[in-house]
């Protein structure tokens, strides 16, 4: 996964963390969490806050 791969990481994450909502996740977390799922491979650099929050509306989303 790479962080264009938004809908993907916000499924993997919901499936790693289903006791979390995710709107009170802070960016720093959800960075740290994304880098940690397996099978992501992407330079941590290249995160920002809009790539964050575009991980964040789809997990949200993903919840419904």
């Amino acid at each position: 996964m790479r962080w264009t791969d938004v809908l993907d990481i916000a499924i993997e994450l919901s499936e790693a963390h289903p006791e979390v909502d995710p709107l009170s996740i802070n960016f720093v977390d959800l960075r740290n969490w994304v880098l940690a799922l397996e099978g992501f491979d992407d330079d941590p650099d290249r995160c920002g806050e809009k790539v964050l929050e575009a991980i964040q509306a789809a997990w949200i989303e993903e919840l419904d």
